[in-house]
């Protein structure tokens, strides 16, 4: 079986599991979005939907971020990780947006990753939850460790196993490709305890296999 092949049938099995997948970032504009994108670096979804849902009551808007004191983004997203790199980056996009782009998000890829914080990862997140546009494919921490045990890749660098993915992955489909590993990351094929044995996918991962044989 091809890895494209292989592709398809993992597309059909993770469609019947999930149905249509979302971002599992809670967000009511676009740039809440791109904030809880840059806050989920490093950080679980759900420690930044604690911290975005509390925050978001009182500020929201790149006009706001830009008045804060950086000293109180830290301290409102300390919690996330990586407190004071995020918080700089976010201020800074925040003046960027205003100065270059009237407070609005830009849809293309070359220029949401000129904004402080906004690598590849974040700008398709951004483009494909927002718009439905799709220049690559995400990949984070699940999608990279996924993608290897599976036997999609070999490769560690995000960017070439966006690319690698990119070969064997039906473009109409790279958005919700990211989305359904990601989901199954979370459920069966958990970094430290995989469920192999309980796996919708287990016949089409490489890893999996070898795991049923030697069990």
């Amino acid at each position: 079986m091809t890895k494209k092949e292989r592709v398809r049938n993992i597309l059909e099995e993770l469609n019947r599991k999930f149905g249509k997948p979302k971002c599992a970032l809670n967000y009511n504009t676009p740039f809440e979005l791109l904030v809880a994108v840059i806050l989920s670096a490093q950080c679980t979804d759900v420690r930044v939907n604690i911290v975005t849902s509390e925050m978001y009551k009182h500020f929201n808007t790149p006009e706001e971020f830009v008045q804060l004191p950086l000293e109180k983004i830290e301290e409102m997203i300390k919690s996330t990780g990586f407190y004071r790199n995020k918080a700089k980056n976010i201020k800074l996009c925040s003046q960027q947006l205003l100065e270059e782009y009237g407070g609005n998000i830009p849809q293309e890829m070359e220029k949401l990753v000129k904004l402080a914080g906004v690598g590849r990862k974040t700008a398709n997140v951004v483009r494909g939850e927002i718009w439905g546009l799709a220049d690559g494919i995400t990949v984070d921490t699940h999608v990279k460790r996924l993608t290897n045990l599976i036997g999609l890749t070999k490769n560690e660098d995000p960017i070439k196993i966006e690319q690698d993915l990119m070969k064997i992955v039906p473009k109409d489909s790279w958005i919700d490709f990211s989305h359904y590993l990601i989901l199954q990351g979370r459920d069966k094929c958990i970094a430290r305890r995989p469920k192999c044995s309980e796996c919708e996918i287990n016949q089409y991962c490489i890893y999996g296999k070898k795991k049923l044989i030697n069990s």
